[in-house]
């Protein structure tokens, strides 16, 4: 299919879809006026932001910043690719999706059957498991559950399931009618060197890993016993499931914010954590399958609230994982708490030993990413012994320099000072001269307020002539050269549309995609200030502020090619262009008086 039918197709996936009751089936939306107003699903907050404009087809959220239209909505809120948010609306309008990237319609559909194949063979191995697990032979399976103290019922919410041996499984999904080829690239088989297939999780628990699409993608498992092996194992990554992008128990808590916000996340290292916390009454419970955060999985985080209290496991490991994957958290805007646990337990230990109420009086004692490091620092040092209290006592104190106030930085100088048993004054001196422990961070430039108020000009400008507003009709958007990538692309975009006879706002998400940064700024304006006599007269004060720039440049650029001219006649001529600007210049300023 070629570009022009393609796009074609997406502009009447896009009519088939209507934004609002598209948007409506995921979030309850309040109209006012020509818009629709909810809470942002993007973030968490308490105070609606997340405004749709049914117009001009395209939502904005004046809280996070993010703007899109109807697919970008859907593929952010199932957190699937451009290409499955399509096939997601496309199913929803009763329309088949052709095929596109010069790829044959032929092609297409098979790739798209062979991943539907997949999938439906990850369904029935997760069936087969769990069928074990109830069949009577898997006492072993039962027994460790029941000393995890995991009731049935919450078994069955996760699905979870027994594997007898290494070839049950194999042999069950070929008598199916899977191919061998189709069992090994799921992932849920293995080959081994003589080429026959073998269960990848023989013998243990299984715990499906289910996406936000309730889409069975890959098993974990957990040895029963003990053994040399990893006690715990994940499938190996496919075209279904890539493990860094992946949260485990993401469906469910899809489920519980349909319901109602969460006000946060809890992020534990592992499924039994998940699965024993979530028994407990803690529904807003994920695992990131490992101790490293990836990016991918705090973005996830960031879809369904805008705080994440970092549960780790009580050891050192478990502390040092917390610190690795704060970073991640801190680059991204989430707010961070961590959960201190009593050394050398993990949050299903604390559940099982000593009850929810003690494990909710651990998230109660969530402390500030600072306190922690400071308490993690401690933990690793004798302060009884003089050499291992003066090395807390260098680390601390360059921790404590990263602390964002003064007052602040007191209150954790003075506790350090206490704890090492070294005087304040002392403590103090030490802090005026040690680096931060992270570095000190480079200086960022601060722009000028008239950098800022140009800017904010140009951005206001696109915004009245992108909704198409009668006061800037005839504005010519050429003669400005603003000097954004961004804003320069949306001017062209404008100008063009115009030609064309009107301009669709909509229509910028199909050139920038979604989280632009300077295109959030320009839709940001459409918040009711673009309409009447005020904005008519801001918009008037803010082309001529553009103009004036332009012409201030080209007098800069007589002045230098004045300076450089050798000829005196040539000279003579840059001189009379820049007294006729200055004069320009000087009229445009009168007008502002």
């Amino acid at each position: 299919m070629s570009d022009t039918s393609y796009a074609e197709f997406l502009a009447l996936l896009k009519e088939k879809n209507d934004l609002v009751e598209v948007i409506g089936s995921y979030i309850k939306l309040d109209r006012r006026g020509y818009s629709y107003w909810a809470c942002c699903p993007f973030h968490h907050e308490k105070t609606p932001s997340f405004a749709v404009n049914a117009a001009d087809k395209y939502y904005h959220c004046f809280g996070c910043g993010v703007s899109g239209d109807v697919i970008t909505f859907v593929k952010e809120y199932e957190n699937v690719d451009f290409g499955q948010a399509v096939e997601i609306l496309a199913k929803r309008a009763g329309l088949e999706v052709p095929a596109f990237d010069n790829r044959s319609a032929e092609e297409t559909q098979k790739r798209k059957a062979h991943k539907d194949r997949l999938l439906a063979l990850m369904k029935d191995a997760a069936r087969f498991y769990l069928d074990h697990l109830w069949s009577g032979k898997a006492d072993a399976h039962l027994e460790y559950l029941a000393q995890r103290k995991i009731g049935p019922a919450t078994m069955k919410k996760f699905g979870l399931g027994a594997s007898p041996d290494f070839r049950a499984l194999p042999k069950y999904l070929l008598a199916k009618g899977y191919t061998p080829e189709e069992c090994a690239e799921s992932g849920a088989c293995g080959r081994s060197e003589d080429g026959r297939l073998f269960d990848s999780l023989g013998g243990r628990l299984i715990i499906p890993i289910i996406n936000n699409l309730d889409e069975v993608i890959a098993f974990g498992g957990r040895v029963l016993g003990k053994t040399d092996r990893a006690k715990y194992k994940n499938t190996r990554d496919t075209v279904l499931f890539d493990k860094s992008k992946s949260l485990y128990n993401i469906n469910l808590v899809k489920r519980e914010k349909r319901v109602a916000a969460l006000p946060s996340l809890i992020m534990l290292e592992g499924y039994m954590d998940v699965i024993s916390l979530y028994q407990a009454g803690f529904r807003n419970v994920v695992a990131s399958m490992g101790t490293s955060l990836t990016k991918e999985q705090v973005r996830l985080c960031k879809r369904y609230t805008d705080t994440v209290l970092i549960s780790y496991d009580g050891d050192a490991a478990g502390q040092s994982a917390n610190l690795r994957g704060l970073k991640l958290l801190e680059d991204e805007g989430v707010k961070i708490r961590v959960v201190p646990l009593p050394e050398g337990l993990d949050p299903d230990d604390v559940i099982v030993k000593k009850g929810a109420e003690e494990y909710r009086r651990c998230l109660d004692a969530a402390m500030p990413l600072i306190d922690y490091r400071l308490l993690a620092l401690k933990r690793g040092y004798d302060l009884s012994k003089p050499y291992e209290r003066r090395e807390y006592v260098r680390g601390a104190v360059g921790i404590v320099k990263e602390a964002e106030s003064e007052t602040e930085r007191e209150e954790l100088l003075r506790r350090v000072a206490g704890e090492a048993g070294v005087s304040f004054s002392a403590l103090l001196r030490d802090l005026e001269s040690a680096p931060k422990s992270r570095g000190e961070p480079p200086p960022q430039p601060r722009a000028g307020e008239e950098k800022d108020r140009l800017r904010k000009a140009e951005r206001f400008v696109l915004a009245a002539c992108l909704t198409n507003k009668k006061y800037a009709a005839s504005c010519n958007l050429y003669e400005f050269g603003f000097r954004d990538e961004t804003l320069d692309r949306l001017a062209e975009y404008i100008m063009e549309e115009r030609e064309k006879g009107s301009v669709r706002p909509s229509g910028v998400f199909e050139i920038f995609g979604e989280n632009n940064a300077e295109l959030n700024e320009v839709l940001g304006e459409n918040d009711g200030s673009l309409d009447g006599d005020v904005a008519a007269k801001y918009f008037a004060d803010c082309v001529r502020l553009l103009r004036q720039r332009e012409i201030q440049a080209q007098i800069e650029v007589c002045r230098a090619a004045s300076v450089q001219a050798e000829d005196l006649a040539e000279r003579g001529e840059f001189l009379t262009r820049i007294k006729e600007l200055t004069k320009k210049l000087s009229a445009l300023k009168r007008q502002e008086e």
